[in-house]
């Protein structure tokens, strides 16, 4: 079993978030990452987002580890592994009936998203 190291919870929101926040190419703006103490990302999905449905209606939890394709062997995989920013790739896989977000970074002793990471 792979190692995995809490990076964020993402919850679902109908609230709005700030425009600077917003992600055109997925029609989601996922905000608050930064400002929470305890690492929680807000998600607001717009209409048309590509994203499965269990993503945009159930929160997530997120880890980092070390080894994505090792992680995701045998798991059902929701969201294929891909790359949102330089730097990280990331897939989501179902656990339990929830999705679970894990994120590889390709520096291990930096993580590149977000800059103020607060779980090391």
């Amino acid at each position: 079993m792979c190692q995995l190291k809490y990076h964020h919870l993402g919850i679902p929101t109908l609230k709005e978030l700030p425009q600077k926040d917003y992600i055109p190419e997925y029609k989601i703006s996922a905000s608050g990452y930064d400002q929470s103490p305890h690492s929680i990302e807000w998600m607001k999905f717009e209409e048309g987002c590509p994203l499965p449905e269990l993503v945009k209606t159930v929160p997530h939890i997120a880890f980092v580890v070390a080894d994505l394709e090792a992680a995701i062997e045998g798991k059902e995989i929701l969201i294929k592994p891909n790359s949102p920013s330089k730097g990280i790739t990331v897939a989501f896989i179902v656990n339990n009936g929830a999705p679970n977000e894990l994120l590889q970074f390709d520096n291990p002793d930096v993580e590149i998203w977000p800059q103020n990471a607060k779980f090391k």
